[in-house]
């Protein structure tokens, strides 16, 4: 019964979103003005039933219920508590019915809240949002229904995929999905803004938000995903361009360039156009990686289906939402009006720069990423890696950062570089100095090189709008600013040493023996079978000495899953203030020896840790202008009931 009224939520869900779509396109003209009222109330239920639906999901999954096909192919009665609830979002079906939860959870909310935008404008936006809706619901419905029974019933289910039985795993989809359809609000508001032509400060700051919120969201998913692929695939790298993981930085890509102009919109009624084109590039970045991953054309750990027909209907959501999107905007892009001029050098000529770099770096990972698929499409088989990826996204990426250190210190408006130019001497200075000291002390390549001494300047420069503040004072979104910014001069540190000083031993070692690997000095001590609630495993034992300090112990496992049946590695990690020791167990040889893959990663960890701080600072901000729209919303209150007494 679960199931059955899962799927009655599902439906009933799908009816108020076409109910929403219809009232709300119906509800800002003349004649469908009555039919206004319904849009909010359906799209508040719509969310709720949604939820009811993933609920019940969640239930069966939790229960083991092996009659839903989706249950048996996905969980086991042996898995433990957390990788069963996981198994509800981590497959096709479930991914995709928590993607419409969340898209409905907000929608509701944007309902219920939103009062800044006037009401045609709400009420085409809202049409929008459901619209989009309305092709997931579609797809849930009639391709990927989650709750299908099975029949006849297994005695067991076939078990989640041992690589994502991770806490890590656990958490990281839901969190780019926030991020995902956080960028369906942004992209519904900008469609209500066009067909109303109502592009202006009003629309930014209800926009914001949501933009703010899917940044934070996809900054973190990211962080998470790349850290799970650092220690959980047992190669050692925590990027590698790969098409899935290039699905999900298009997306931040984009929405980091339409945060800014949001801002710049919200604040000084400039960017009008590029903050609505960037509403609908960014999501239709999100239906881009929507499609590389759940398509089928892709063979990742993250790509789960498999069948053509879900492939053709996502590629139909895709040309439909972003193609009636486009159109939509050459139609309307001339009659949005320019906005307040500003100088070139200016904050906001500084944002507009680092827009430009940030969609040519977006161009770059898309075309990189699209063109081995069409390639192969048409017959050849072509690899598109770090070398491209690499040396492309810096061409762009190092006059970025180079204007990003010089761009919060620009007035709006108007300014000039003499001013600021004592300011910028120290972070100047360190900069020249880290590249001199480098380059006599060390041998690395070009981009490693440039990264480290960037960083360094960068990480000055982005304090100093501190400078002279009264930090009590000084607002939350000034210092979520300075903190990101400072994040991605901490993560970039770390991304260029991981990538200058690595050292890797690979070796095949008996009990006993020791093995150097960059400062350190590992001894295998012995190897022992241990078992898991549905794994076993051998279990090395081994002894890492820093410098001949003392040694501190590690064990890393090469366990076998058995529901499905299949080998991974779990990585040994040790972290110091300068790096991490990564060690990795491999198969015993014929003579008694144990293969051993071992890297030293210099500084390794503050990619992680600068990917966070990134994330802190957008919650900072977020913090900031929910602060101030609270004390806005209370001011107006006040007046209001002063008004209210004095008319009596």
């Amino acid at each position: 019964m679960i199931a059955e009224f899962g799927l009655a939520a599902l439906w009933l869900a799908a009816a108020l979103a076409a109910l929403q779509f219809l009232a709300g396109s119906l509800g800002f003209t003349v004649r469908g003005g009555a039919l206004g009222s319904v849009v909010r109330p359906a799209a508040m239920v719509q969310g709720v039933l949604a939820l009811t639906a993933f609920a019940a999901l969640i239930v069966l999954f939790c229960r083991t219920d092996l009659s839903v096909k989706l249950v048996a192919m996905n969980s086991h009665s042996a898995k433990p508590f957390i990788y069963k609830l996981a198994g509800t979002w981590g497959n096709h079906e479930g991914s995709m019915l928590l993607w419409v939860t969340v898209m409905g959870l907000a929608g509701a909310f944007v309902a219920a809240v939103e009062r800044r935008l006037p009401e045609p404008t709400m009420l085409a936006t809202l049409a929008g949002q459901a619209f989009v809706s309305l092709g997931f619901y579609a797809f849930l419905l009639f391709s990927s229904n989650p709750f299908e029974r099975l029949d006849p019933v297994p005695a067991e289910g076939q078990g989640l995929n041992p690589l994502l039985q991770d806490i890590g795993l656990a958490f990281h989809p839901p969190t780019l999905y926030l991020g995902y359809v956080g960028l369906s609000i942004a992209f519904s508001f900008a469609i209500g803004a066009l067909i109303t032509r109502e592009v202006g400060p009003a629309f930014a700051r209800a926009m914001r938000p949501w933009v703010l919120g899917a940044w934070i969201f996809l900054t973190i998913g990211i962080t998470a995903g790349s850290y799970w692929a650092y220690y959980e695939l047992g190669w050692g790298g925590w990027w590698f361009w790969d098409p899935v993981e290039n699905a999900s930085l298009m997306p931040w890509l984009a929405a980091t360039a339409l945060l800014h102009s949001a801002s710049v919109l919200a604040a000084r009624n400039a960017l009008r156009v590029w903050t609505v084109m960037l509403g609908v590039v960014a999501f239709s970045m999100s239906m881009v990686g929507t499609f590389l991953v759940r398509s089928g054309i892709l063979t990742s750990v993250h790509a789960f289906a498999v069948d053509p027909e879900r492939g053709t209907f996502i590629l139909a959501l895709l040309a439909i939402n972003i193609g009636g999107a486009l159109t939509l905007f050459a139609l309307r892009a001339a009659s949005v009006t320019e906005g307040e001029r500003f100088a070139v050098v200016s904050r906001e000529g500084a944002l507009v720069f680092n827009n430009v770099m940030l969609s040519a770096i977006l161009g770059i990972v898309l075309f990189g990423t699209l063109y081995p698929l069409l390639a192969e499409a048409l017959g050849a088989k072509v690899s598109v890696g770090p070398p491209y990826f690499n040396p492309m996204s810096a061409l762009f990426a190092v006059p970025m950062l180079l204007v990003m250190a010089v761009g919060p210190l620009l007035r709006w408006r108007r300014d000039s570089f003499a001013r600021i130019r004592a300011s910028l001497a120290i972070p100047a200075a360190l900069t020249m100095l880290a590249a001199i000291g480098l380059a006599i002390r060390v041998q690395i390549g070009v981009l490693p090189f440039l990264g480290l001494a960037l960083a360094i300047g960068l990480a000055v420069a982005s304090l100093l709008p501190l400078k002279g503040c009264d930090f009590r004072r000084t607002p939350l979104p000034v210092w979520g600013m300075v903190i990101a910014h400072l994040g991605i001069a901490v993560a970039l540190f770390g991304m260029a040493s991981e990538s200058a000083f690595t050292v890797e031993k690979l070796v095949a070692a008996r009990v006993g023996e020791t093995t150097p690997v960059g400062p350190w000095n590992v001894k295998l001590v012995g190897i022992e079978p241990v078992a898991g609630p549905n794994w076993t495993a051998l279990e090395g034992e081994m002894h890492a000495s820093y410098r001949g300090g003392a040694p501190a112990t590690i064990h890393p496992q090469a366990r076998f899953f058995w529901a499905p049946p299949q080998q991974t590695s779990e990585s040994a990690l040790l972290t110091r203030w300068n790096g991490q020791l990564y060690v990795v167990l491999g198969e015993e040889t014929g003579d008694g020896r144990w293969q051993l893959r071992l890297w030293w990663k210099p500084f390794a960890p503050l990619i992680w840790l600068g990917g966070l701080l990134i994330g802190l600072g957008g919650v900072l901000a977020l913090l900031g202008r929910v602060a101030s729209d609270l004390r806005r919303i209370v001011a107006r209150g006040k007046i209001a009931y002063r008004r209210q007494r004095q008319g009596r």
